[in-house]
């Protein structure tokens, strides 16, 4: 490797050679571009030996923080002893084994077999070959179509595109048969002529409605996110999983909880399913199950379903060649650990989860905030032009978004943008003073977005 390198320099080298994910390639400017050089707990270094406040836990998963020594440590033994090989054709490793055991203890009673990949966008292609693998198996092979929610997130495949809700993915080749949409919960946004519960009963419904237009005959399964994240952090309303699994409940498909965000802690449960007493029949999970120290993924399967495979199921052909990777299993494995030992999850649901949410609602009265929300350690806050007209918004939108998420990295402070909301997800081991550095930030940040789009013209004050 090349050193000492000056930041503009790597810069340089980066806008030759390296081509970004989820970036407007034709507008990142060279000067845009930041470099990450180190991190530690929940702070960030750059090249330029800023320190800045990570949260975002990277991009939702460096739950037990950076830096821990723990997993480093059991990757290197792991590698000594045995770097790769492949649990296809009957084979597997100590790692694969271990860390397939660990999960059916975390997860609800449901799930003992696991299914390990790279990602959470894998492993939302493993659950739609599944599911109608599932029912072809069954007798019912006319069950394809899989239900998710507009606005939801399951990844950057093809297919975990097509499961997602998002129109821009879509319009760049994320689209597969089979795949419909109904409404998300987003009360603040979709809502607020209704009551919260009466909005999330509403909501909840429009599975009922979907179902009963298409046939449950047809229908294979219906996935979502227990809080919708990269959509903006929509947290529905008490009343909306209850209903769901009424639902659920009296239909013959399959649940998939897409716990790739909500699971290992985040809402203050192990998984976000147990947060709001959901039974899914699979979860699909990553990020967090190695706190991204190295690239993991896994599908818990339960009983019900791991069952018709084992007994009539014949071979299932798919897989992927990092499927159960010893060195991801080693990291994953010792990331659990520490999130036992340190009783991460109890602390998020008893301590610094309540701790911050108290202070980042308190941001709701902000008069560019519309309204701040946060469940676990994981909030949002919905910006608008007009406090006293929250049927405003802002135009073009995500204009006021990005100026905020610019104003709040040179304060210090990773906060992203989706649209014209600000959300967090920090570690789960922030620590109290830590929440206050985080809020006061977020409070800065505040005022100079609010200062500079009243001097556009963009808000009202």
């Amino acid at each position: 490797m090349n050193v000492n390198l000056s930041t503009h320099d790597l810069r340089l080298k980066d806008a030759a050679h390296h081509f970004h994910p989820f970036t407007d390639h034709g507008s990142l400017g060279l000067d845009e571009r930041r470099v990450v050089t180190r991190a530690d707990g929940v702070w960030l270094w750059d090249s330029d030996g800023n320190r800045i406040m990570d949260g975002m836990a990277g991009l939702w998963c460096v739950n037990v923080g950076h830096g821990r020594q723990e997993i480093v440590d059991a990757v290197r033994a792991q590698m000594s002893e045995l770097s790769y090989y492949n649990t296809f054709f009957k084979t597997t490793t100590e790692p694969a084994i271990h860390l397939a055991e660990k999960l059916a203890e975390i997860t609800p009673p449901q799930f003992n077999m696991a299914f390990f990949g790279g990602s959470g966008s894998d492993g939302n292609d493993t659950v739609v070959r599944m599911v109608r693998t599932y029912w072809q198996i069954m007798g019912k092979p006319e069950k394809k179509i899989i239900l998710s929610r507009v606005n939801a997130y399951h990844g950057s495949t093809v297919a975990g595109a097509a499961l997602g809700g998002m129109a821009g993915m879509h319009g760049q080749g994320g689209v597969i048969g089979d795949i419909q949409h109904i409404m998300q919960p987003y009360w603040f946004g979709e809502g607020r002529d209704m009551s919260q519960d009466e909005f999330g009963i509403h909501a909840a419904r429009a599975l009922e409605r979907k179902l009963d237009e298409i046939g449950e005959e047809n229908v294979a399964a219906f996935i979502a996110e227990p809080i919708q994240g990269a959509g903006g952090v929509i947290i529905p309303p008490e009343t909306y999983w209850p209903e769901v699994q009424r639902i659920l409940d009296e239909r013959d498909i399959l649940f998939i909880s897409d716990e790739v965000i909500c699971g290992f802690g985040r809402t203050g449960s192990w998984f976000g399913c147990e947060t709001y007493g959901t039974r899914p029949d699979m979860m699909t999970m990553a990020k967090g199950l190695s706190s991204g120290y190295l690239p993991i993924g896994a599908v818990m399967i339960s009983d019900k379903m791991a069952e018709v495979f084992h007994g009539k199921g014949g071979e299932f052909f798919h897989g992927y060649t990092y499927s159960g990777h010893p060195a991801c299993c080693a990291a994953a494995l010792a990331n659990l650990e520490i999130m036992q030992r340190e009783k991460l999850v109890e602390r998020t649901a008893n301590d610094i989860g309540p701790y911050l949410q108290e202070r980042w609602k308190k941001l709701g009265e902000h008069p560019l905030v519309g309204e701040a929300r946060m469940k676990g350690l994981v909030g949002a806050l919905d910006l608008v032009p007009d406090k006293n007209d929250l049927s405003k918004r802002f135009s073009p939108e995500g204009a006021a978004g990005n100026l905020t998420r610019d104003h709040s990295f040179n304060n210090g402070l990773v906060m992203r943008a989706v649209r014209d909301r600000m959300i967090i997800c920090p570690p789960l081991t922030l620590s109290h003073e830590e929440a206050d550095e985080l809020v006061r930030i977020a409070s800065k940040t505040l005022d100079d977005a609010y200062a500079d789009l009243k001097r556009q013209g963009m808000a009202a004050g």
